[in-house]
């Protein structure tokens, strides 16, 4: 049977602590309905500087005032996407999250797409630590993954080196926010109103190949 939806391309730079990354990826899948989405997903780290056992948000550097009024926004955008979110007290290093949803690109994406819903529910809607290497291995377990690709994903060189690309290619764009889409030709920043990413989608299938 013939799929007539069309091919919409996407690139998306996000990370698995960002809980506005969280809300934009529902409203990708919310396109999926209508088009075959193909997304490239540039895994960009956002703490680098928080340790393992992760930091308070309150170390983050945002003023009391500003930090509720993005907690308010994220509730109502929680909200329109049916969306759980545990309340958002630390920040979590995801360089090592990023390393594993890399390598279960390879494994296609039956393996990825399960895997990678999963690193964002465990710490936004679960509130664990990603930056702990049980927690991770955890996950693998829990997704009927083996544990050599977390092996893999911590120690071969290429998946360093494709974090190390979508940082150049980050700073090239001058992507200063997470989420961001880049949609066929058109470019959002942040998690947009589903209303316009219908939109970017509709100009973006119609544009030529």
């Amino acid at each position: 049977m013939t799929d007539a939806r069309r091919e919409l391309l996407v690139t998306a730079f996000s990370d698995y602590i960002c809980p506005f990354c969280y809300v934009g990826d529902a409203r990708l899948n919310r396109l999926r309905e209508s088009f075959r989405v193909k997304i490239n997903w540039c895994l960009l780290e956002i703490h680098p500087e928080t340790p393992a056992e992760g930091r308070p948000v309150s170390e983050l550097g945002y003023d009391p005032e500003t930090w509720e009024q993005l907690m308010a926004a994220l509730d109502v955008l929680a909200a329109e996407e049916g969306l759980e979110f545990a309340e958002h007290s630390f920040t979590a290093n995801s360089h090592q999250a990023l390393l594993l949803a890399e390598a279960a690109k390879e494994l296609g994406a039956a393996s990825f797409y399960p895997l990678h819903r999963a690193l964002f529910e465990a710490f936004l809607r679960d509130g664990r630590n990603l930056g702990d290497e049980a927690v991770l291995r955890a996950i693998i377990e829990e997704q009927g993954l083996e544990q050599s690709l977390g092996d893999q994903a911590w120690s071969d060189p290429r998946f360093e080196d494709n974090l190390k690309r979508y940082r150049l290619a980050a700073a090239q764009l001058e992507v200063r926010a997470t989420p961001t889409f880049f949609v066929g030709t058109h470019r959002l920043d942040g998690a947009v109103p589903f209303d316009e990413l219908w939109q970017a989608a509709q100009l973006a299938a119609d544009e030529p190949s």
